[in-house]
């Protein structure tokens, strides 16, 4: 059988550990590839970073949260590569002024206390009942501090200045999933329903009990969502 080639593109603070559970799990039917989403500071030059890590042929194309805002640019630079598009925790919308705020009194804290940063951002990416678990909170814990103060940075100044992707949502024409957490108060469901509703004939899925940070909260039922859909894509 020919496998799937699948480019996971992870979010804020997130390197190949978010996606282990879903790599592991669909192994025998996707040959997957995270990219390195830390080394530059502009969405068009993350997606740029992603494309010279995409492989050569066709491949579907997976974004989690910052990696679905680099997943929209891909789309307008180059959708002819991607044969199918998952949405994981992600918004359609620019940032606000009072997220942009936020984000620049994180930045500033970062500098000082990354530490206490990264607390902040656990307790709120992640459903209560599984922000001091070691298999979420302590991996999301883990990859943060691993990347630290500057990719933090990097990474929150690309966000900020990302563009307002629901113009586009209609030129996809490849087959869509949007999935994420019911709970999830950084990208709500209802900013998922957006994003399916804008693409002709997209798929939306929505697990309860799940904060942002699906694949590590919910990584079985992500990754059985993701196998059903795989399997229903064009050979």
């Amino acid at each position: 059988m020919n496998k799937i080639k699948l480019l996971m593109l992870p979010g804020l603070l997130n390197d190949a550990s978010l996606f282990a559970g879903q790599v592991s799990g669909l192994a025998e039917t996707a040959t997957v590839t995270v990219a390195d989403l830390t080394r530059s500071g502009t969405i068009g030059e993350l997606a740029a970073d992603a494309l010279t890590q995409a492989p050569d042929e066709t491949f579907v194309l997976l974004g989690f949260s910052l990696g679905g805002y680099v997943a929209f640019e891909i789309m307008r630079r180059a959708p002819q590569r991607v044969r199918g598009l998952a949405l994981l925790s992600t918004s359609a919308r620019p940032d606000t002024p009072e997220a942009t705020a936020g984000r620049e009194q994180l930045v500033k804290q970062a500098a000082g206390d990354f530490p206490a940063v990264v607390e902040t951002l656990r307790a709120r990416m992640l459903h209560p009942e599984h922000a001091e678990t070691p298999e979420a909170g302590g991996v999301f814990q883990s990859m943060a501090l691993g990347l630290g103060s500057a990719v933090f940075t990097r990474q929150q100044r690309a966000i900020v200045g990302r563009a307002d992707s629901r113009p586009t949502l209609a030129q996809i024409a490849c087959p869509t999933l949007a999935l994420g957490g019911q709970d999830d108060v950084v990208t709500p469901p209802e900013l998922l329903r957006e994003i399916a509703a804008g693409i002709a004939r997209a798929q939306l899925e929505i697990i309860g009990q799940c904060g942002h940070l699906a694949p590590l909260e919910q990584p079985g039922k992500v990754t059985e969502i993701l196998r059903q859909w795989l399997a229903t894509l064009p050979a």
